[in-house]
């Protein structure tokens, strides 16, 4: 993977290249002329003095011959040792540097430019909708997550408002090991998932903070705050729920069922996009994103 720059901003200068290619610092240094270099030369923190960008100047240095100048030949022409070597050190560093694509890139309209699409904001970008892998009634990680859950909801119960985190988090970690599971089936990779902070009370904030939002505790939420004889109710319902979906054959295990599967498809898609686009070629990712495009 390569080395990823501090983006700079000299004047009009943008990068031409598409997708995940990269090029180096030095590629596009070496397309200024003498006055953009000594531009860009100054942005940066060498302290040049007016004495070092005279030289520049007199001599006619560009980016063509900038990465060629020597330490000896610079204080030869009169530049002073620190700048000197301030400059030629810079140059070293610029080669070993590299370009995400649209990192000169100066503003939004740019990148938009290049697509095609005339606007200053991401309102006008073509939205695409995922395309999550179907899995299968029969597939052996969806019977053991579903199982998983019932197993959970047997003795929590279901989920409700005053759920502590940390069960709530159980649910939420079968899921989201039953979808790495799959993910690695469908693209023969290898997925890892490691917490990064302990569940202590209100701090908890790592494991938790999944991001995925069953639709029932969303409808749950949305509701507020009610009369707690009513949250009575609801949560003698949803033991009740819970005792029909431990029966196979119920109407309520085959909706729990569906649920985890649609889930999980979410889930897995977003997965697999992102493992397969590490191996796309340039070229493919653009034809996708023009397959998005059109179906605008």
């Amino acid at each position: 993977m390569s080395e990823i720059s501090t983006p700079y901003t000299p004047a009009s200068t943008s990068t031409t290249v598409t997708g995940n290619e990269t090029v180096s610092l030095a590629d596009e240094i070496k397309k200024y002329g003498t006055a953009k270099l000594i531009e860009f030369l100054q942005e940066r923190d060498l302290e040049l003095s007016e004495t070092a960008i005279k030289i520049l100047e007199k001599e006619e240095i560009t980016g063509q011959n900038f990465f060629d100048l020597t330490q000896e030949e610079l204080e030869k022409w009169g530049m002073p040792g620190g700048p000197a070597k301030r400059l030629v050190k810079f140059a070293k560093d610029c080669k070993e540097k590299k370009l995400r694509a649209f990192s000169t890139y100066r503003s939004l309209k740019e990148v938009l430019v290049k697509y095609d699409i005339k606007s200053n904001g991401t309102d006008a970008i073509p939205l695409f909708s995922l395309q999550p892998p179907k899995i299968q009634d029969s597939n052996k990680h969806l019977g053991y997550c579903v199982e998983n859950i019932l197993f959970r909801m047997k003795h929590y119960g279901s989920l409700v408002v005053d759920s502590l985190k940390s069960m709530r988090n159980e649910y939420v970690s079968t899921i989201l090991h039953t979808a790495l599971h799959i993910a690695e089936d469908e693209t023969s990779k290898e997925f890892s998932m490691r917490p990064e902070f302990e569940i202590i009370g209100e701090e908890s904030s790592g494991r938790v903070n999944y991001a995925i939002t069953l639709e029932s505790s969303y409808e749950t939420n949305r509701r507020g705050k009610r009369k707690r004889e009513e949250d009575d109710f609801d949560y003698l319902r949803v033991n009740e729920f819970n005792k029909k979906a431990l029966v196979k054959d119920s109407e309520k295990y085959k909706t729990l069922h569906s649920g985890v599967k649609k889930v999980l498809g979410m889930v897995v898609g977003m997965l697999v996009d992102r493992a397969s686009a590490e191996d796309e070629s340039p070229s493919k990712k653009k034809a996708r994103v023009e397959g998005y495009r059109s179906k605008k």
